[in-house]
């Protein structure tokens, strides 16, 4: 597959963040218990929602962890980039097996990447919904990007602190045309054949902006409630959008429809930095790379004129 243009040629990070240990005595790599104790005080699982499956999907806790990547899904393409580059573990946002499964022959193509994984030594963990709803995951990032202020959650985690929770609302420091935020959205985003979809007047000033990373059409009546000008989230389905637009007031919330992918890939570089802090704290030695994989499904687009 294509590398996604996302303005970062190598993503690699080290336990401090910022580039390989130049220390003259590195630290103990840590093992994959080790690495999975760091990820749970980031990324607690308790803040999943009930339906998610989140953790370790495959490998063995004693194994030791030099190196980590850091994807948006565990497609075969970013599988074997990890392999390649060395990883002893990936860690994506998307679940690999969040429905049951009688078998994982490799006859299916998850059944071919748990057997890559295992075979190449390579664990993997899913940090989904968990990695949503914490502080600095996928939208308080996408939030941050845009430049929203006193930021809060479209919904409280049930089981996590008041600035936890799934989605979030904040408000620009000035007013804006549509047209011009919109073009900011599209700014921030790694390129891809979707693009970005505008429901709206172009000219309508906005400034309370209320974001989801992923698909977030099941939240329209919390951001409603936030009082939002405009909602920007992913894979917004005909009925939901048109239904949003038919009871909107005055025009509001105005929709942006951006690529999932796009939208979760910025929460990347943060959390693979976010780890790479907490395991330099705790005196450990790890390389840290985002994956360069495109894993958007769709490869062009043909629009009007």
């Amino acid at each position: 597959m294509e590398s996604a243009d996302t303005g970062v040629t190598d993503a690699d990070t080290a336990g401090n963040g910022a580039g390989e240990s130049t220390d003259a005595e590195a630290s103990a790599a840590p093992t994959l218990g080790q690495v999975l104790l760091a990820v749970e005080e980031l990324w607690p699982e308790s803040l999943a929602e009930n339906w998610d499956e989140v953790g370790l999907v495959a490998g063995h806790p004693s194994a030791s962890v030099t190196r980590v990547m850091f994807a948006v899904d565990p497609t075969l393409a970013v599988i074997d980039e990890a392999v390649e580059w060395g990883a002893e573990l990936l860690i994506t946002h998307h679940p690999l097996l969040l429905k049951g499964v009688t078998s994982v022959a490799a006859t299916t193509a998850k059944g071919q990447a748990i057997h890559r994984l295992i075979e190449s030594g390579t664990a993997l963990l899913t940090v989904h919904t968990n990695g949503d709803s914490a502080v600095g995951g996928v939208s308080d990032v996408l939030a941050d990007a845009l430049g929203l202020e006193d930021v809060a959650p479209l919904t409280v985690a049930a089981n996590g602190l008041p600035e936890e929770g799934i989605g979030r609302v904040g408000d620009l420091p000035e007013v804006m045309s549509l047209g011009d935020f919109a073009a900011r959205v599209f700014g921030i985003l790694p390129s891809v054949a979707g693009g970005v979809r505008v429901a709206g007047d172009k000219d309508g000033l906005v400034r309370r902006i209320a974001v989801c990373g992923g698909a977030g059409d099941s939240l329209f009546d919390e951001v409603r409630a936030s009082s939002a000008d405009v909602y920007v989230t992913a894979d917004l389905r005909h009925h939901p959008a048109s239904e949003a637009r038919e009871s909107a007031a005055n025009g509001r919330p105005y929709l942006i429809d951006v690529s999932h992918f796009a939208s979760e890939w910025l929460w990347l570089p943060a959390a693979a930095s976010a780890l790479g802090n907490v395991l330099a704290d705790q005196g450990h030695d790890v390389e840290i790379r985002v994956s360069n994989t495109n894993s958007d499904p769709w490869d062009f687009i043909l629009t009007p004129g």
